[in-house]
């Protein structure tokens, strides 16, 4: 590790200064050995905040940014060796969401600890910005865009790189949404099958279990209009209450989204598989992994206990769980990658 410390205010004259540094938890702990003609001080000086601090950790990868092609731009992480590499191509969960994992103002960065992770293991991965992504940095949103459209991008990740020949395996990681994608877009052309907080019911059954959880009183409501995107047709008849769920514009997008059953896709994959969720997920709860497995009784099912849907251990309550999705600080579950690493190699 290289460190550079800077402290500000801190003014040492006459003194010859050996200073040993360790970090824990974003605590600087400055071990001084202080040297003067006249007597020799040693004392503890420990930082909570450092006004200035830069350090650089010699890296066993590199980072390159890719254009996969006009919609599709994301970072590849190598690992430096001189072996042919497994590949694992991470997908993004629902929403605006980054390569990294993060949309508008929740930073949690779970996606680009991942691949960091799984990297410093000798696993070369590559996440990417869904296209929706770009779309809101040009300021060109497509408002047809379609629950496919996302599959279709994982294809052209996974058909970029199985053309480099560079690798000895391919597989394929969605979290959340991006499970179901990532089921579609590993049939019959990825190497193995990664669910990470994956649903493994259709899209409108999940909401439908969420509002009757919440919200009773829409339950009948809910399931009227989910009826109405079932049939393909869209429509304006719902309570103000459900416009969060129901926008007009996303309409379409849901009812594309809802025709595709997590637990029929599961099936039609002929590789190994990996189911990974949470105890303390409030998103998706561990049951969903279990549908997925009872859909394929040869997959491997591993459920973290205190791991949460951005795949970092939770000690507290809900408000914990909640504020952790902004704390980038936060560390990954060593089980999950542990379990990949072991799944992959």
């Amino acid at each position: 590790m290289h460190l550079n410390l800077k402290i500000k205010y801190l003014i040492l004259k006459y003194l010859s200064v050996n200073l040993r540094c360790t970090f824990t938890n974003g605590f600087a702990f400055v071990k001084c050995y202080l040297n003067t003609d006249f007597m020799k001080i040693k004392f503890l000086i420990v930082l909570f905040l450092v006004s200035s601090l830069s350090f650089s950790q010699e890296r066993s990868f590199t980072a390159q940014d890719i254009a996969i092609n006009k919609l599709i731009d994301g970072t590849l992480l190598t690992p430096e060796s001189s072996k042919k590499q497994n590949l694992i191509i991470i997908i993004a969960g629902s929403g605006p969401t980054d390569r990294d994992g993060n949309q508008n103002f929740l930073k949690g960065n779970s996606l680009k600890k991942l691949a960091e992770g799984l990297a410093s293991h000798n696993i070369a991965t590559f996440r990417y910005d869904k296209r929706i992504v770009k779309q809101i940095k040009k300021g060109n949103v497509d408002k047809n865009i379609m629950f496919d459209d996302f599959v279709l991008d994982a294809k052209a990740v996974l058909s970029y790189f199985k053309a480099t020949q560079n690798y000895n395996k391919i597989y394929i990681a969605g979290h959340s949404q991006g499970s179901l994608v990532g089921m579609l877009a590993a049939q019959d052309n990825a190497d193995g099958f990664i669910s990470l907080a994956g649903a493994g019911q259709s899209i409108d059954k999940v909401i439908i279990e969420q509002v009757e959880k919440t919200a009773p009183m829409f339950l009948e409501d809910t399931k009227r209009v989910f009826k109405v995107l079932e049939e393909g047709k869209t429509t304006t008849d719902f309570p103000p209450a459900l416009i969060s769920i129901f926008n007009l514009e996303v309409q379409p997008f849901i009812s594309n989204w809802m025709s595709y059953n997590p637990v029929n896709e599961i099936k039609k994959l002929d590789m190994p598989i990996l189911l990974i969720n949470g105890t303390k997920d409030l998103q998706v709860t561990e049951a969903e992994a279990k549908l997925l497995k009872e859909a394929s009784p040869k997959a491997e099912l591993l459920i973290i206990e205190k791991m949460n849907h951005i795949l970092v251990p939770i000690e507290g309550d809900n408000l914990e769980n909640s504020k952790s999705y902004n704390e980038p600080g936060r560390k990954l579950s060593m089980e999950l990658i542990e379990a990949i690493v072991e799944f992959v190699k």
